[in-house]
């Protein structure tokens, strides 16, 4: 008794101090069903979770009294790898989606451009704008620059720059980022027209 059997979930985490890891002279012990148990020797806390053929965990080490609990190693172990996952999934990526243009860009592809950048702000994603200068327009970043500049002013309602144009070999680039409450906002002013509506219909 007292050792952990040899499954994936039960094998032991190097910082989870488990059955005969516990060697403080005294515990306090808390039941499965979080019922406190009281201060006993570690060896008598092992031997209460032994009987009901559990684990006994050191939930709180550095306590002046060191907390420990009998629970299903196992099961906590699951618990917790399921937390993490959830937490994983949970942890927003934001994807960086790239547009090529040009310096000398006609209107009408600035423009479809600039509504493609839009609808993927929206949707909260990363937008990273290249700008590739070919020959004699490397001498010429300044109108690239005002092109940024048009597309920034273009975005600017619903993005914020975070990354400044730099160039990198012959390509100048600009990353957006949506900007925090973009959803929020767009809630709202549907909200205001729909009073707006009703008050006229009214």
């Amino acid at each position: 008794m007292g050792r952990i059997k040899n499954n994936k979930n039960r094998r032991k985490e190097p910082n989870d101090m488990v059955n005969d890891d516990i060697r403080f002279k005294e515990v306090l012990v808390i039941g499965v069903d979080g019922e406190q148990l009281g201060v006993m020797s570690s060896q008598e806390a092992l031997e209460k979770a032994q009987e009901a053929e559990l684990d006994l965990l050191c939930v709180a080490p550095n306590a002046k009294t060191p907390v420990c609990k009998i629970i299903d190693y196992g099961r906590y172990r699951f618990e917790e790898q399921k937390k993490a996952r959830d937490a994983k999934k949970k942890q927003h990526t934001t994807e960086i989606k790239a547009l090529r243009v040009s310096p000398v860009i006609d209107q009408h592809d600035f423009d479809t451009k600039l509504k493609r950048a839009r609808e993927w702000i929206e949707g909260n994603q990363k937008v990273r704008i290249d700008m590739r200068f070919r020959g004699r327009m490397i001498t010429r970043q300044e109108v690239g620059k005002e092109v940024i500049a048009k597309f920034t002013d273009g975005i600017s309602d619903i993005a914020e720059v975070s990354k400044t144009p730099s160039m990198e070999g012959n390509t100048m680039s600009v990353v957006y980022s949506p900007k925090k409450g973009n959803k929020v906002e767009k809630n709202e002013s549907k909200s205001e027209e729909a009073k707006e509506q009703d008050q006229n219909e009214n």
